[in-house]
């Protein structure tokens, strides 16, 4: 353990600590304005950014990237959100194709190892910003994008520092902990909302010809056979386990070439704890953050009535800490 996060008293289950956030800010607090980017194959992505972007060296701006279902209304962006506002961070939420209740163009969506659309934003956001550090924060399923990214890249990386939570860097150990004991109840909410999100693409008669059958319930037993049906295929996978092993991060992490922080906790109810790398198994960048309680983006702190978000506290000062190394 190379940090020690303590849960409030009485949210010390994983599960509690989970869901607290999305019950205790249900509802977004900070309005934001979208802008939509035309992609090179006829596609369509969002940034949603709550003041206007500058080009200025002195305000760094970081890119968040959400998780499965996720969007700039999610309470975990909302708050981190906030908190990079409050440290002075320019902020910026990319929505993955589909996400944000606006079906995508296409029949692919996104996947756990899209690293080819974070990357061309951040291309996108280097012409516009020139002069200004870019700096990303991924979440679950958007954090084992980034880290998959930053490995791929190596010193290449034109990212200035990162932050990965949660993130479920071994998909095949991760699918088979989801279909476990209360986890299950996760994966069924989770494929719930996939199966309303294709259906509605699915109105489209071109888009639902290119589609497996979306009432067919079997199709979304768990998530395995949701990637093997859906994700695989669209996406140009030979099939689950192809996609498991090339979309997970976990074999990367060894080549990321700029300052990292990953946290994880080993009571997530999503990820399996053999699915986060040792420190051997990570380069000489990165930070592990491995902590005993936290859930899944969760990591609240304080006490009952007063709870305290402690990754609200813990990204903006890596960040801080990396710009000063920088300038140094």
């Amino acid at each position: 353990m190379t940090d020690q996060f303590t849960p409030a008293i009485g949210l010390g289950n994983c599960h509690i600590q989970t869901i607290f956030g999305r019950v205790h800010r249900p509802v977004p607090w900070i309005e934001t304005r979208c802008r939509w980017y035309e992609t090179p194959d006829g596609d369509c992505l969002a940034l949603l950014t709550p003041r206007p972007l500058v080009d200025d060296p002195d305000l760094p701006l970081v890119l968040i990237l959400h998780g499965l279902g996720g969007s700039v209304a999610s309470p975990y962006v909302q708050g981190m959100m906030d908190s990079l506002l409050s440290h002075h961070y320019q902020v910026a939420v990319m929505h993955f194709r589909g996400c944000g209740g606006v079906p995508n163009r296409l029949p692919r969506a996104y996947h756990s190892g899209d690293s080819e659309d974070p990357r061309w934003m951040v291309e996108q956001l280097r012409g516009e910003l020139p002069a200004t550090p870019i700096m990303v924060v991924g979440y679950s399923l958007g954090g084992n994008v980034l880290l998959k990214m930053l490995g791929e890249d190596g010193t290449c990386s034109p990212v200035a520092a990162a932050v990965a939570i949660s993130s479920p860097m071994d998909l095949h150990a991760c699918s088979r902990k989801i279909n476990t004991g209360l986890s299950k109840l996760y994966q069924r909410h989770l494929l719930s909302c996939l199966r309303l999100t294709l259906k509605q693409k699915a109105q489209d008669p071109c888009i639902a010809a290119a589609l497996p059958n979306v009432d067919d319930a079997t199709l979304f037993a768990n998530f395995r056979c949701f990637d093997d049906t859906f994700t695989a295929p669209l996406h140009g996978f030979r099939d689950v386990d192809d996609y498991y092993t090339k979309a997970s991060s976990k074999h990367l992490v060894r080549e990321i070439g700029v300052p990292t922080l990953i946290i994880n906790s080993v009571d997530d109810p999503f990820v399996c704890p053999s699915a986060i790398p040792e420190k051997k198994e990570v380069s000489s960048m990165v930070q592990l953050e491995v902590t005993l309680q936290g859930g899944h983006v969760g990591f609240v702190g304080g006490s009952l009535w007063r709870p305290s978000y402690w990754l609200e506290h813990k990204v903006p000062k890596f960040f801080d800490s990396a710009i000063l190394r920088d300038k140094g």
